[in-house]
């Protein structure tokens, strides 16, 4: 029983030490980690109490009502711009919305600090009021507004040698005057403009920084009418009296697409000119049928004008869309008056009354001639005929009466006084020469060659003026 118990003691001895060991080694491994990432875990505590200290001996003494430099030089401010969306762009409020990061670098002198571990401090927004900012504003801007979620979208660094950048994102509403006379196939540059509120150019001076207006992936940009063309940044001096100041403006380049343009508007307008042209090929005896379609399409290209306003402001000046809807409403309109005048010539011509019995003439065949008949002579022949016309060379007096002068002139063999005649037995004869004629029984015939000939060069020199000259 002694030997066992000595025998197991024995091993437990034995075993102790290497248990223990690993014990010790886990402890140790711990410490080890410990110690190795010890100068980290106490590296913040460090910080944070070189950056209180840094912080009160900084701010002690600081006025922030007073720029830097002040009585000595100006304060040179470096400026930068990251955009981040621009659109949409409103053609009737002539205004652009834009999404920019503004970044803002200065030096000051009062900010300086000696510290070995902490070149650069960056701070929250807390410490952005409790030092001087410049006072910057946008000239342009209708409203503006700075994001605060989840915190105040601002960022403070300070250098050791006194260099502070500082920036802040924001939305801005800004003023955009667009120049709508070739509308829509206009292009605008849209200004974005800043300076100081209060300091002049001999206290404040702003200087853009190397790439100081960047922009980022155009694909989540909302310039759903526009292309984005370019940018370029100019530096002015704006003269007032209360002195000069630095003038900061950054041009955003836009041109505008026609798609929407294209298809709400231009397709409709000559799709009802050409339907207008439908009547040309309708009988001019088919009154209810021309007529409605005439005022269909007139009333059409009213409806088309006012919507084609609705994306305007209302400016004095012609657009180039008013004037194709414009002329588009004026061959429309021609369309219609083209049938009320080859209907009313039509009964003129047609309905005229006969004439009394003393002047009846009568259409008897005697080769190409026709005798006038005096009124004791019978014949059966019908006299109310439009076609009943003496020929020139007959030796009778012409008749006279109401609404027969084109017919007077005709049988002397005189130039007629108006370049047109109705009537088809008035093609030969003096008053042809040196004058066009134009028969009203054929208006329709000119129409389907006018109307579409007029149409199609008015489009060439429409679209080659606006988008090539």
């Amino acid at each position: 029983m002694t030997i066992k118990f000595v025998a197991v003691l024995s091993v437990v001895l034995v075993l102790a030490p290497g248990a223990r060991s690993d014990l010790l080694d886990y402890g140790n491994d711990e410490e080890d980690l410990h110690d190795a990432h010890g100068s980290q875990r106490l590296a913040p505590k460090t910080h944070q109490a070189d950056a209180t200290r840094i912080l009160n001996n900084l701010l002690r003494e600081y006025d922030k009502t007073l720029r830097p430099d002040i009585g000595e030089r100006p304060t040179v401010i470096d400026v930068g711009i990251y955009v981040n969306s621009i659109g949409p762009v409103s053609s009737i409020d002539m205004e652009y919305q834009i999404d920019i990061i503004f970044a803002q670098s200065w030096v000051d002198t009062r900010l300086r600090y000696n510290s070995s571990s902490m070149r650069i401090l960056t701070l929250n927004s807390n410490m952005v009021g409790l030092i001087w900012l410049p006072d910057t504003i946008f000239r342009n801007s209708k409203n503006a507004d700075s994001h605060w979620i989840t915190t105040p979208n601002q960022l403070l660094r300070i250098w050791n040698n006194g260099k502070i950048l500082y920036t802040l994102r924001m939305t801005i509403n800004a003023e955009c005057q667009l120049q709508l006379h070739n509308f829509p196939m206009d292009e605008h540059s849209c200004p974005l403009v800043f300076s100081s509120y209060g300091y002049p150019r001999d206290e404040i001076v702003y200087k853009w920084r190397r790439s100081s207006v960047e922009t980022s992936d155009q694909k989540y940009w909302r310039l759903y009418q526009f292309d984005f063309m370019g940018l370029r940044n100019t530096t002015d001096l704006l003269s007032t009296t209360a002195g000069d100041y630095v003038l900061m403006t950054v041009f955003f380049d836009l041109s505008r697409r026609m798609g929407y343009f294209t298809i709400q508007t231009y397709i409709p307008c000559i799709l009802t000119v050409v339907l207008s042209w439908v009547s040309f090929w309708i009988k001019s005896d088919a009154t209810p049928a021309r007529t409605a379609l005439g005022i269909t399409t007139v009333l059409t290209m009213t409806t088309l004008s006012t919507v084609a306003r609705t994306s305007l402001p209302r400016v004095s000046y012609v657009t180039a869309m008013d004037l194709f809807v414009t002329v588009c409403f004026l061959f429309v309109f021609a369309a219609m008056m083209e049938y009320a005048m080859l209907n009313y010539y039509s009964y003129s011509c047609s309905g005229r009354r006969p004439p009394p019995a003393r002047h009846r003439m009568v259409r008897l065949q005697r080769g190409d001639a026709f005798r006038y008949i005096p009124p004791t002579t019978t014949t059966t022949a019908a006299s109310s005929s439009s076609s009943l016309w003496l020929h020139p060379s007959d030796p009778d007096p012409a008749p006279s009466w109401p609404g027969g002068g084109a017919l007077a002139a005709c049988l002397d063999g005189k130039d007629c006084a108006s370049f047109f005649c109705c009537h088809r037995e008035c093609r030969g004869g003096g008053w042809r020469r040196g004058r066009i004629h134009l028969d009203f029984g054929e208006l329709d015939a000119y129409a389907r060659v006018f109307f579409p000939t007029s149409f199609l060069l008015f489009n060439i020199v429409y679209w080659v003026g606006y988008l090539y000259l």
